[in-house]
């Protein structure tokens, strides 16, 4: 089951207000960008961000998931608790890199 555009706009209801959102598609699944910076990754409508040291703590109740076959194991976010995934978000993109932009293939 992939993640419904519905849903995908509730995650981002939940964070708004915390720096420039968006989000991309790919592969039929969804990544949440907070200033830029991939942050959520949201697969089967289940919010997931990497196991990270500095959100160790908070997250240590935490359901644990794989968001894609392959992936790392990920913390799944209860995106409900609008003040708690906020203060997640927040940790998780203070220690997130931009980016680097992918040199276009020569033909």
């Amino acid at each position: 089951m992939a993640t419904t555009n519905e849903y995908i706009e509730y995650v981002c209801e939940q964070i708004s207000g915390i720096g420039e959102i968006r989000y991309k598609k790919m592969f039929g699944e969804f990544m949440i960008y907070v200033n830029d910076k991939p942050v959520i990754i949201v697969c089967d409508n289940v919010p997931f961000v990497k196991k990270l040291e500095c959100i160790e703590e908070m997250m240590k109740d935490a359901e644990t998931g794989y968001p894609y076959k392959g992936a790392k194991e990920h913390y799944v976010l209860d995106i409900d608790n609008i003040a708690f995934c906020k203060k997640v978000v927040t940790e998780v993109e203070k220690v997130t890199p931009i980016p680097k932009p992918r040199k276009k293939k020569e033909k």
